[in-house]
């Protein structure tokens, strides 16, 4: 400090280094300019309950008026989601480009949207239903017949009793497969 008032006094001039920030030296006359996204508030529902969440998302595109889906999609596990109204229920599909993921309507900054999401299907649920219903009537068939029938006997593969029950599992396990994944197959040439 006393140091400071003797140099003022003497009359000395010393060069103060501008501060430094993000590596360029900022000047007194520049100024930064933060330019603020375009965002929509984003009510979601799950197949008409909730809201499950009230978030805020940017608005994306050229024009950035477009809703990003696949982010939504991807993010709270739909395969869809359809513009929503508490009063009436569930509208439209909200259609989206398949390639950048952003919805086809476009949509005002500082609006509310009130989505409804239809959660994507679960691969267990069908399947123990089956098993299940397989398991169901195995029994009553074992308990209905006191003898083994003999078509039952007669199925012999290669020294196992292999019970058509099992078979049975197998195609309609097969079938949904290559219902799901009809896009696969069709790429490997199937």
């Amino acid at each position: 400090m006393e140091m400071e008032k003797e140099k003022l006094i003497n009359g000395e001039i010393e060069e103060e280094t501008n501060p430094v920030a993000n590596g360029s030296p900022l000047s007194p006359t520049q100024k930064t300019v933060r330019t603020k996204l375009p965002e929509v508030e984003i009510h979601l529902y799950r197949r008409g309950k909730g809201p499950i969440d009230v978030f805020k998302s940017n608005l994306g595109g050229w024009d950035q008026d477009q809703l990003e889906v696949r982010e939504i999609l991807d993010k709270y596990g739909f395969k869809s989601i359809f513009a929503f109204s508490p009063g009436t229920g569930r509208g439209v599909p909200i259609r989206f480009n398949a390639r950048n993921g952003r919805s086809m309507l476009s949509y005002k900054d500082g609006s509310v949207v009130y989505i409804d999401g239809e959660p994507q299907d679960s691969m267990i649920k069908p399947i123990t239903k089956i098993l299940f219903g397989l398991a169901v009537t195995t029994l009553l068939l074992t308990f209905l017949l006191k003898d083994t029938p003999e078509w039952l006997k007669k199925l012999n593969v290669s020294g196992w009793n292999f019970p058509p029950w099992v078979l049975a599992c197998v195609v309609i396990v097969f079938t949904r497969m290559r219902k799901r994944t009809r896009d696969l197959l069709t790429k490997y040439g199937w």
